[in-house]
């Protein structure tokens, strides 16, 4: 089994922006010249990554999941989630992608909450169709205009700026689009719920365990899942450990038995037990089964 490679960030620009935009079609291209990776395979990314579908119809492959993509679909990309392309449609459109840096620098006068409900796949589909009504692509092909233009004055602050309009913009579509209540202090909860389940995963798996920490009750917690998210608490953790098992699992060599370890399972056999339940297949049958969907992602 071949590994999903990293994709890591490497700009042929020289203003060190930490921001770009790709067109997809230079990244097709770069599969014919076998450029670095083929983007048609599983790959996963160390930036994030907008990707904005403004001709045709096709999928796109997010963390294990194949989407429907269209003319006008913005798709959000976290770091570290796995991704693919499918150029065999007459898809077209552009990448917008940006470092960990640039994020900081862009988005630190925005409220916590929005950041957090910016790339995060459990809280909203990592896909959003803009309406043709929108202004949304006067504000992205501003955008572009401006990025091309790269010895203007104040570049940087320009791209910036332009940039949190059209965030903001697509922000304002999702909450039309979706029936989820934004609630601030639900979603503090669940983003420091979600903070303490990456750093304590190995330790416990038990909701009860998460809610003293946050110092709620159990049901309050789940209570607050449900109402975002549809899940139980242990569903989000379920999810999550899931989620972190698969990524290892194609991204590396590590045997399952050591993988049991790295998440927190005493026992090789319960955690082999856990992932068929929660995938229907063994962690070694996935990573084999996950080894031909790398060949060929149209599986």
């Amino acid at each position: 089994m071949k590994n999903v490679p990293f994709i890591s960030f490497r700009s042929e620009r020289t203003t060190h922006l930490g921001f770009e935009i790709v067109p997809i079609e230079r990244i097709a291209q770069g599969k014919k010249e076998h450029i670095d990776h083929n983007p048609e395979l599983a790959h996963q990314l160390k930036f994030y990554n907008l990707i904005y579908f403004t001709e045709g119809k096709g999928r796109h492959f997010i963390d294990f999941h194949w989407y429907d993509v269209a003319q006008g679909t913005l798709v959000y990309l976290a770091k570290e989630q796995v991704s693919a392309f499918d150029f065999s449609s007459n898809l077209k459109g552009y990448c917008i992608v940006f470092t960990d840096d640039f994020f900081v620098d862009c988005f630190s006068s925005l409220t916590g909450d929005f950041v957090f409900r910016l790339f995060n796949p459990q809280l909203f589909s990592p896909l959003l169709q803009i309406p043709a009504q929108s202004d949304f692509d006067d504000y992205f092909y501003l955008m572009k205009k401006e990025y091309e233009q790269s010895s203007s004055f104040n570049y940087g602050n320009i791209i910036n700026a332009l940039f949190i309009v059209l965030i903001s913009k697509a922000e304002s579509i999702k909450q039309e689009q979706t029936s989820l209540l934004i609630e601030t202090t639900k979603i503090t909860v669940f983003k420091n719920f979600k903070t303490l389940l990456e750093q304590n995963f190995k330790e416990s798996r038990s909701a009860d365990y998460y809610a003293k920490k946050l110092a709620i009750t159990y049901k309050h917690l789940n209570s607050i899942c449900k109402d975002l998210v549809n899940k139980t608490a242990k569903n989000v953790i379920d999810d999550f450990i899931i989620l972190q098992a698969k990524r290892s699992l194609i991204n590396s060599s590590v045997k399952s038995n050591e993988l049991a370890y790295q998440l927190g399972f005493e026992d090789p056999t319960n955690f082999s037990k856990y992932f068929k339940k929660h995938t229907g297949l063994t962690p070694n049958l996935f990573a084999k089964f996950n080894s031909t969907i790398h060949e060929s992602p149209r599986v």
